[in-house]
């Protein structure tokens, strides 16, 4: 589905307070950690990005925000909220939100983009890794502590740190609508992959964690509906929790990144390769 809204970044103080809002509906009212209209402001004019998503009838129906500056010495961009709408989703969107994004950015001579997300959102994994062609090679355990969002409701807030290299070919490929190849099938499980789960289970329960395979490539198991396992068994979510902790921070911590994701209808996964020793 093609989307038809207007991107642009925010232009007035009435708009600002509208991206406040539609943080609110989006995390949680009253939610801490929303980012005041001054700060969206301030990153604007300080290089960042402060940019809203209008439906023909002038209705804000998504927005991304990030900030500009320095990370070991380099500068680069840290994309720290995108949010769309419900009716808005599945319109390519939250794609063309971080399209525009990359384009700012690009535009101010910085070529690496950061965000975090959720190892166990598989929508959002697949966004990422298959749309936009990030990578992974960092993973922050709790990372924003406990928080009153009822997303985040008793299983943490550990994040994988994406990493986006703006100018490579991998992400002109996927913005260009060109698939990653798909993740192989010989990559052995280091997690729950298709012997160790049954993945014909509504919801599915994880297989004991084992970092025991140092080939070229792992696979890591995860729900491709962790909102329904949160829903129907809250301790399920956790154990899902703690068991990919294990494994992402043992494998990313040894020279591998996350490179492919695979959707499936109960049990998705992804794949890890060795960092091509160009970027090690």
């Amino acid at each position: 589905m093609t989307s038809s809204h207007t991107i642009r970044p925010f232009a007035s103080t009435e708009e600002y307070k509208a991206c406040v809002a539609l943080q609110e509906d989006t995390w949680g009212q009253g939610f801490s950690e929303r980012v005041a209209p001054a700060i969206l402001k301030v990153a604007q004019i300080l290089g960042g990005v402060s940019a809203g998503a209008w439906s023909a009838d002038g209705r804000l129906v998504g927005f991304v925000f990030g900030m500009t500056g320095l990370r070991d010495g380099e500068i680069v961009h840290w994309s720290d909220m995108l949010a769309v709408r419900p009716e808005a989703r599945d319109t390519g969107l939250g794609r063309r939100l971080k399209a525009y994004q990359r384009d700012e950015v690009l535009s101010r001579g910085v070529e690496k983009m950061f965000w975090t997300f959720d190892p166990l959102q598989a929508r959002n994994a697949h966004l990422n890794v298959n749309r936009l062609g990030i990578v992974v090679r960092e993973y922050a355990e709790n990372m924003y502590g406990d928080t009153d969002s009822p997303l985040h409701r008793g299983i943490g807030t550990d994040r994988f740190i994406a990493l986006w290299m703006l100018s490579t070919r991998r992400v002109r490929d996927c913005l260009a609508g060109a698939p990653l190849a798909a993740p192989s099938r010989e990559h052995p499980a280091a997690l729950v992959a298709t012997g160790d789960v049954d993945e014909t289970e509504s919801v599915p329960s994880p297989a004991s964690p084992d970092v025991s395979h140092e080939t070229e490539g792992v696979g890591v198991a995860i729900p491709s509906d962790i909102g329904a396992v949160m829903s129907t068994d809250l301790s399920l979510a956790v154990e899902w929790r703690h068991a990919t902790r294990v494994v992402f921070r043992h494998y990313l911590s040894r020279g591998y990144e996350v490179s492919g994701f695979e959707r499936g209808p109960t049990v998705s996964r992804y794949v890890l390769t060795r960092i091509p020793e160009a970027d090690a």
